[in-house]
């Protein structure tokens, strides 16, 4: 009986894991921080000389970050057409974004919008789906 490759492969995962386990995680190197003098220091820096010891739990603080986002103003031409697109879509795309997409055939934008909706999840009203390739193949369709 021989060995196969998932037997090694798996026999490799284990001693890996076993050497990581024994190694052990690195202690992230100390800094070199001086103590302060504490002398005809207010009460507090007794304390916060503390924290400054090597020895000293580390912690970390969050925090928040802001990002601006760019915005459109260009609208998907056609008000009654474009109902549904633009219910479905802007979640995720500027007009813009789309209509600058090829001409691609009607089989190819159903295609496209399947996608949306099974690979990435896009929260697609089921009864708008033709209503979505129809006007995708309307303005972008395969001249």
């Amino acid at each position: 009986m021989g060995l196969s490759l998932a037997h090694v492969g798996f026999g490799a995962a284990v001693w890996a894991g076993l050497l990581l386990a024994f190694i052990g995680h690195p202690e992230p190197p100390a800094l070199p921080i001086a103590a302060p003098s504490t002398a005809g220091a207010p009460a507090g820096a007794a304390a916060a000389a503390a924290a400054l010891s090597p020895n000293a739990p580390r912690t970390f603080v969050l925090k928040s970050v802001s990002v601006e986002l760019p915005t459109s103003t260009v609208e998907f031409p056609g008000p009654a057409n474009a109902q549904a697109i633009t219910a479905n879509c802007l979640a995720c795309h500027s007009a813009g974004m789309v209509l600058t997409q090829p001409n691609f055939s009607r089989a190819t934008w159903a295609g496209v919008v399947d996608k949306m909706i099974h690979a990435y999840k896009a929260p697609v009203a089921e009864g708008d789906v033709g209503a979505i390739v129809d006007y995708l193949q309307a303005t972008k369709g395969a001249k």
